[in-house]
């Protein structure tokens, strides 16, 4: 049994996951469990199978092209399948097709698509030819639908995208989404320094760097074959976070002493970036109904050996009914919302296919319901940050400056949205600074 049948077998049973249902950081992380891959196997694979999720679209515009049957009238294990063959075609250049056939072939032989192994074949080899003939599918002329399929994004999401930024930017953005995202960590400076710890990894052979604007974030420049592997996970030395994500909780320049509430907080992320600002000598409280992230939470704040912040399973919105000594209680609060995500597409690759606006509308009305709960909890002199980690204005600077309008006594200090790009290796971001009117 060849390894090159493995490396396949196991794209293909992670997308099995994923049209179930998992996450795809999830199933990668549960496939990989059942084998003994190197890292240049795990590479392989992650690309393959992520790169399947995100190219979905365009992969099932090549599978009508070069199929009789529509991928919507074959077996979902069929159409996964010739995903990873085509996939492979299609995107990674430095495999020979007879190579990525084989494969693919066997992979259908040698599980319960055995019947099926003809049908690959073909459709993989008639895909093939048409790439040496140059015969590709058909576009239709319309600018937004043919960006949608090529870099397979749902059609209504191209069009808001066009509404929300304009047309380069949300070109750029697009392809943004289909970027390799990059491994932010953030430096524990409890615990050690940047460039103590830069120096271990060296060591190591792990090749890493600064991120410039960031106080204690590096930025990995290879893959690691586990992240919980790298020298100093056990020991609290860092946590891995995005680097737009690092950028939020300074923003409420948290000080020693001050009583600090995190709303929606798990896993733990800027819970414990607010920990680490204060020296760990504040009283923070990070809420959230999740039972099972705040589980997550505590073994981050464990391992990092922070102290000061104690955990609280509630919902965000009805804190003063359950504590009403809360009221006027907080000098600093990060509302790090739920939302729709859009600005992390690159590291979910999954997500853009089960948004909706339905559910965004659905998250407008919570985020709303959220900042109408938290604002007493303030103190007159205290200040709340409102963040997220997508580009929708609905979620954002629409719905802040709608809030601050319904409430004449707050102002909104600042606002910022980052937004992915292929220049920019982190995710999309927004935060706004709120206080009372003195």
């Amino acid at each position: 049994m060849s390894i090159g049948y493995l490396q396949r077998k196991a794209a293909w049973e992670i997308l099995l996951k994923v049209s179930s249902g998992e996450f795809s950081d999830h199933a990668l992380e549960k496939v990989l469990r059942n084998y003994h891959f190197n890292p240049l196997d795990i590479a392989f694979i992650t690309e393959l199978s992520f790169g399947c999720i995100r190219y979905r679209k365009f992969l099932d515009l090549w599978t009508d092209h070069t199929s009789k049957i529509t991928y919507k009238k074959q077996p979902p294990k069929l159409r996964w399948l010739l995903h990873i063959g085509l996939y492979q075609l299609l995107k990674m250049d430095k495999i020979p097709f007879s190579a990525a056939i084989s494969t693919t072939v066997e992979v259908a032989k040698k599980t319960n698509l055995r019947g099926l192994a003809g049908t690959v074949n073909a459709i993989l080899r008639n895909a093939s030819r048409k790439l040496e003939q140059d015969d590709f599918p058909k576009l239709s002329s319309d600018r937004k639908e043919r960006i949608s399929y090529i870099e397979s994004l749902p059609l209504w999401l191209v069009n808001d995208l066009y509404k929300w930024v304009g047309i380069n930017d949300a070109e750029k953005i697009v392809k943004a989404f289909n970027k390799k995202p990059s491994i932010d960590l953030r430096i524990n400076p409890l615990k050690t320094d940047l460039d103590e710890f830069l120096k271990v990894l060296c060591e190591k052979k792990i090749d890493a760097e600064i991120i410039k604007d960031l106080n204690n974030g590096i930025t990995l420049k290879s893959n690691p074959r586990s992240i919980k592997n790298l020298p100093g996970y056990s020991d609290g030395l860092w946590t891995i976070q995005d680097r737009s994500s690092q950028w939020v909780a300074p923003l409420l320049n948290p000080k020693k002493g001050e009583k600090i509430l995190d709303a929606c907080a798990a896993p733990g992320s800027k819970s414990t970036h607010l920990a680490e600002l204060v020296k760990d000598s504040a009283e923070i409280l990070a809420v959230d109904r999740s039972e099972k992230r705040l589980k997550i939470l505590q073994s981050n704040l464990d391992r990092l050996n922070l102290k000061s912040v104690t955990t609280l399973k509630a919902d965000a919105t009805s804190l003063i009914e359950l504590n009403p000594k809360f009221k006027s209680y907080f000098d600093k609060i990060l509302l790090d919302a739920p939302c729709s995500g859009i600005g992390t597409l690159s590291r979910n690759p999954d997500s853009r296919w089960s948004l909706s606006r339905e559910k965004i509308k659905y998250l407008t009305l919570l985020q709303e319901k959220l900042l109408n709960s938290i604002v007493p909890l303030l103190k007159k002199d205290g200040t709340l940050v409102y963040s997220t980690c997508t580009i929708c204005p609905d979620e954002n600077i629409l719905l802040i400056e709608r809030f601050i309008e319904k409430n004449k006594g707050l102002k909104l200090t600042s606002q910022k949205q980052i937004l992915p790009s292929l220049d920019y290796p982190g995710d999309g971001f927004y935060a706004a600074i709120i206080s009372y009117k003195s």
